[in-house]
């Protein structure tokens, strides 16, 4: 194959997978809206630059089931909800350093209300 036909190629499947990984973690609901939720404001904020991604705008979860945070206070209790958000767990990654303790408490406090 031609080399500068090869470089087209490979500069386009770059250019493919590098807006594809963009997308995936972009932070954003997938409809450029603002999260709909009953949060405060400033806890909404957090939760939509920080959750959005993988939980979704209305808490339903974006990457399978375990994502849904719908009834995730029938689950977790605050406390616990704290630990999962700050150390992370299965698939989450660990929020400690990216938020502060402060909005993980607000955060989790929250989400512990929905049942």
């Amino acid at each position: 194959m031609n080399l500068r036909i090869r470089t087209a190629i490979t500069a386009t499947a770059a250019s493919l997978l590098l807006v594809t990984a963009l997308s995936a973690c972009s932070g954003g609901s997938g409809s450029g809206g603002t999260p709909h939720m009953d949060a405060p404001p400033d806890t909404a904020a957090v939760y939509k630059a920080n959750c959005v991604s993988c939980h979704g705008s209305d808490l339903q979860g974006r990457v399978g089931p375990d994502t849904n945070l719908q009834k995730v206070g029938a689950r977790m209790t605050e406390a616990e909800l704290v630990e999962q958000i700050t150390d992370g767990g299965s698939r989450m990654p660990s929020q400690k350093g990216r938020v502060t303790e402060q909005e993980i408490a607000a955060l989790a406090a929250w989400l512990a209300q929905k049942k």
